[in-house]
């Protein structure tokens, strides 16, 4: 089968093919596992986490991509919902332990044996791969397999980083960063929380304008005081600045999301904190870590309930470093996916 490896972690500003197409064995499923004959994978920020090692793989050739949809092709002798034919995506979360503390109570992405597709385990950037049958899932009919593929990582966990901010409707929200996730927050605000305005914080003019045209009521700089100070904010940037200024946004009491597995070194902006500036007044920090699958399953049913569709980039297999590239330089709208034979 054809896939894009990473054989060695680099810097995307140094090189700008860091995966190689290589042929490798079709995988063979074990007895609880299927063989996913993948058709779409999401390109996510996070692939450059671990290509450039601020969330490195665990070990070295790896198939990334954690935005898996495919049919199944064949399964394992012990699995008993999934059959040959069925469309399944695959998200973040590839396993976790099942019986440690968190994971009985349904916070799996705590659990210290979590692994992530395409970083512990081989993921979507071929042409097959092999999955547990309880961490794949169904993906609704309303979506075509490249529509489907952003909504396992981008819409999963901009859901969960709703879900976390305990929002009310009619309360104001920010976005610090308008990728693949914060568009996809956006519209489920707008269906979910008709009455709440969105305040969008962007490094360039076509993400603002971008927002706006999905309903933001204002649009600037990551650098710009909003003209009223917001109940929550959610950050989906890599960088460190965004977070001090986000915290200059928040209103008293307010809380900051910060949806990020990884941050950018940026020593320069993270020494800028001001206690009674930012975070004085009862203001809260969260950070997001991972996603459950309940997650997953709760809003693939909510993205089909509300017809919710991403607006995509699709890039060939072979087009995954272009693809990585742009997301790199910030050349974004909406999400990147990749189309594979």
């Amino acid at each position: 089968m054809k896939a894009m490896v990473l054989k060695r972690l680099c810097n995307l500003t140094d090189n700008r093919t860091p995966l190689e197409l290589m042929e490798l064995p079709v995988p063979v499923p074990g007895e609880k596992e299927i063989l996913l004959k993948v058709s779409a994978c999401g390109v996510c920020h996070t692939e450059l986490d671990e290509i450039e090692g601020r969330t490195p793989p665990r070990q070295l050739p790896i198939v990334p991509g954690h935005q898996v949809v495919g049919r199944v092709e064949s399964v394992g002798s012990k699995v008993s919902d999934i059959k040959t034919g069925d469309r399944v995506g695959v998200a973040w979360i590839f396993s976790a332990c099942g019986a440690c503390k968190f994971c009985l109570a349904g916070n799996e992405n705590l659990c210290q044996s979590f692994e992530a597709t395409g970083r512990d385990a081989n993921g979507g950037y071929a042409q097959y791969m092999t999955v547990a049958e309880s961490f794949a899932y169904s993906i609704p009919k309303v979506f075509s397999d490249a529509q489907a593929a952003p909504l396992l990582c981008a819409g999963a966990i901009g859901y969960r980083s709703l879900r976390l901010t305990g929002l009310k409707d009619g309360q104001r929200l920010g976005l610090t960063g308008f990728g693949a996730s914060g568009h996809l927050v956006l519209k489920m605000v707008k269906y979910r929380h008709p009455n709440t305005e969105v305040y969008v914080f962007a490094r360039s003019a076509e993400e603002r304008a971008f927002a706006k045209e999905l309903g933001a009521v204002w649009a600037g700089n990551t650098t710009e005081h909003a003209p009223y100070k917001l109940d929550s904010i959610i950050d989906t940037t890599p960088a460190w600045e965004p977070i001090v200024e986000a915290l200059a946004n928040l209103e008293s009491g307010g809380r900051l999301l910060i949806n990020a597995i990884r941050k950018e070194d940026d020593k320069h902006s993270l020494l800028k904190l001001d206690y009674p500036a930012h975070l004085w007044l009862e203001k809260e920090i969260k950070s997001v870590a991972n996603i459950t699958r309940r997650d997953v399953k709760e809003f693939l049913s909510l993205a089909a309930e509300m017809n919710l569709k991403p607006e995509i980039q699709v890039f060939a297999l072979e087009q995954a470093n272009e693809a990585l590239f742009e997301l790199k330089t910030g050349k974004i709208r909406g999400a990147k996916v990749l189309e594979i034979d």
